[in-house]
């Protein structure tokens, strides 16, 4: 039943899904009633407005988050999901927010990572509402909004409403997450002494990068050099962007050569599956006739101990365990200027690590430098035992809809699991599906859409019977 009823909806579960994925979330400044911008308003607004529509009790929580709930009894089945995306980044095939259909695929900024699936999880408790399926519980599914910012939109919702019973959240992988990483965001930060540092090109500054969580498609550097140095220059930057055959462009203007640097956007947990346009220019820097100063030693620094690295081996930090793998090392972003230079990274380290054993083997690795660890966020790793009874509860509807026969996994990613207790990862993708999350031309699969809005409506169904 659950099946045909949905399958009845596609149309509308397409339109729904195009339409919030038109609304530009990306955080922004702060309003009244809006902490988080005005777009991740409007997103907030729409979603508490179809859920409206389909006859559920809503609740606004002063813009940091929003509920839609039914049913009937003491507990709570919660979904936990959220409308706030990264900036779309460039180079989209399609508008990041056109919301365009080609070959069966929905794209926009959003489409996976995670409205999308927000969408699924709502049509899912309308499916179970309009069959009047029978149920003892509350469904309620809980929209975040600075998911991928600072959690203030959880932080704000669970001191003003009590946290489910237990829950969901679909912001991940297939079957069902147990176990996610320590994940820690820090700044680099070393002061740089100005002045004439003999001969050599001289670096004025160098940007690059929009998030932590993100994988850089770009980076910019601007360097000076003498007038009288400049055909040699010329040689040697041409020559070294020949050898090394990264994705680099330079220009040359009143003696200053801007170098660009591009790269592939992908999600900071999975720097693999990118390339970090951050690290691909500070290795190409630490080749060129910089001057001797604090700014060469600190690109020579970053070359030697992150280069194009994502395990964090040559950094002090190379950590792994059976349980949850590799540590994974991220740039996201970088401020040089003549001054000072702030690297910001985010880190997704092993389940059974402390957090301090990862300071204490970058700090060996950097020794004297003068670098500086500044700690922005960080959160501790989950583990929930795969006997658990809400991860049995769901392997047994994925197993059941897929045929899939896989054990649950850890991740490195970070979701909603961690801001409550009794909750894990469910999806959306696939074993084998490709990670679009925080890259271009994000999408989603219309049948890969209509099939977790499946296996989400039976598994709230098998939570809250």
């Amino acid at each position: 039943m659950l099946e045909q009823k949905i399958l009845s909806m596609q149309q509308e579960i397409i339109q729904s899904t195009q339409e919030i994925l038109r609304i530009k979330s990306v955080k922004g400044e702060a309003e009244k009633g809006k902490p988080f911008g005005s777009g991740i308003h409007e997103a907030l607004v729409y979603a508490l407005k179809l859920s409206e529509d389909f006859g559920f009790v809503t609740k606004n929580f002063d813009g940091y988050a929003g509920h839609a709930e039914f049913g009937k009894g003491e507990e709570v089945i919660g979904v936990l999901v959220h409308l706030d995306v990264v900036p779309e980044g460039t180079n989209w095939t399609y508008p990041p927010y056109g919301a365009e259909i080609h070959d069966g695929k929905i794209y926009a900024r959003g489409a996976i990572d995670d409205k999308g699936p927000a969408i699924a999880a709502l049509y899912a408790m309308k499916a179970i509402k309009d069959l009047n399926l029978d149920i003892n519980k509350k469904i309620r599914i809980i929209f975040g909004t600075d998911e991928e910012s600072g959690w203030g939109c959880m932080k704000y919702y669970f001191q003003k409403e009590k946290a489910p019973s237990c829950a969901f959240t679909p912001d991940a992988d297939f079957p069902v997450i147990h176990g996610e990483k320590g994940i820690v965001v820090f700044d680099l930060i070393r002061k740089l002494q100005g002045g004439a540092c003999g001969d050599g090109l001289k670096i004025q500054s160098i940007k690059g990068g929009n998030r932590a969580n993100m994988v850089p498609d770009y980076c910019e550097a601007q360097l000076v050099c003498a007038e009288g140095d400049l055909e040699s220059v010329r040689e040697h930057l041409a020559k070294t962007l020949s050898s090394t055959g990264y994705s680099l462009e330079i220009t040359e203007k009143n003696s200053v050569f801007t170098v660009k640097s591009y790269g592939i956007s992908a999600h900071g947990s999975t720097p693999e599956q990118g390339k970090n346009a951050i690290s691909q220019l500070m290795v190409f820097l630490s080749h060129l006739q910089l001057q001797a100063c604090d700014a060469s030693e600190f690109v020579k620094l970053y070359a030697e101990n992150i280069g194009m690295e994502f395990n964090g081996e040559s950094i002090g930090c190379g950590f792994e365990d059976e349980a949850s793998g590799k540590l994974v090392f991220n740039v996201g972003v970088i401020d040089f200027t003549e001054e000072s230079v702030r690297v910001t990274v985010n880190i997704r380290y092993p389940i059974t690590y402390q957090l301090e054993t990862i300071y204490e083997g970058i700090r060996n690795a950097l020794g004297s430098s003068g670098v500086e660890i500044s700690e922005i966020d960080h959160m501790k790793p989950i583990y929930m035992p795969k006997d658990h009874v809400l991860i049995q509860r769901l392997m047994k509807v994925y197993r059941e809809i897929t045929g899939d026969p896989s054990e649950p996994i850890t991740i490195g990613g970070g979701t909603y699991a961690r801001a409550m207790e009794n909750a894990v990862a469910f999806g959306p993708l696939f074993p084998g599906q490709p990670e679009l999350a925080h890259q271009k031309d994000e999408y989603i699969d219309i049948d890969h859409l209509m099939k977790i809005t499946y296996i989400y409506a039976q598994a709230l169904y098998e939570l809250a019977k």
